[in-house]
């Protein structure tokens, strides 16, 4: 995690970035990541083409699974879902974002026309908020969700906003639970020179996990069998000597 001196409030930065990605695509944004071309096919082109994620967390949700999409974005990732846990699975998309949600929910009806059933939905909030959406209405109950997934996000949330966060996510995670995330670690401390540059952090780039530290935040929230999967060989960026790369982090919850 980054220096112990918290950088300002970037959500302003973070808007104001993703809310231009979601009207027209911002190819630096991330790293691209192939998905599976036929539970793409079926989910309209503007929703692919502006959806920024460095990963394929999609990969550990199973049939019927209550799926949660922490900044779900555009909807790719929950649309994907969708298809994977079928009519008797459900999908939740997180995002504080208005355009990324207009951009989600405006596909709903034409995915759920072209798979058969209808089982995701959007809800403007935010991920470390999980009790109550940003309209005050109630939002996730204790262990609700058998998958918390999330695609390149977590790195945006405030330093100070991360033990609520984690909190939140075993939280709602039911018991035999698991996580799949997504997301930029680093092999280095970041500055907090560069931690204060919005375009780095709205970027993905200065709010990266130290790996060692990412692992152990969920070990210590009780998941098990925590991993790293996917993780880039080569840095995807090197900035003042530090490498961020991106990984899939999965784990547990323990059923008792």
């Amino acid at each position: 995690m980054p220096d112990s001196c918290c950088p300002p409030d970037h959500r302003g930065a973070i808007d104001e970035r993703y809310g231009a990605a979601a009207l027209a695509q911002e190819p630096c944004l991330c790293t691209a990541v192939p998905f599976d071309p036929e539970l793409l096919r079926v989910i309209p082109e503007e929703v692919v083409s502006r959806d920024y994620g460095c990963g394929d967390p999609t990969r550990w949700v199973r049939p019927g699974n209550r799926v949660l999409d922490l900044g779900s974005g555009s909807g790719k990732n929950a649309f994907i879902c969708s298809q994977l846990v079928g009519a008797e699975g459900s999908v939740l998309g997180l995002d504080r974002n208005l355009n990324m949600l207009d951009l989600a929910n405006g596909a709903c009806p034409q995915v759920a026309s072209q798979i058969g059933y209808a089982n995701v939905s959007f809800r403007r909030a935010e991920i470390d908020q999980l009790a109550r959406d940003l309209d005050g209405q109630p939002l996730l109950s204790d262990a609700c969700i058998d998958v918390v997934l999330s695609n390149c996000v977590l790195n945006l949330v405030q330093p100070t906003q991360r033990p609520q966060l984690l909190q939140e996510i075993r939280r709602v995670t039911a018991p035999g639970g698991r996580l799949a995330i997504s997301d930029i670690i680093c092999d280095k401390p970041v500055p907090v020179a560069m931690q204060q540059d919005p375009a780095l952090w709205s970027g993905c780039i200065s709010g990266a996990w130290l790996e060692a530290e990412f692992c152990a935040a969920f070990e210590d929230l009780g998941f098990r069998n925590v991993s790293l999967v996917d993780r880039q060989e080569n840095p995807w960026q090197v900035h003042a000597g530090i490498e961020f790369r991106s990984a899939t982090l999965i784990a547990e919850l323990p059923c008792c």
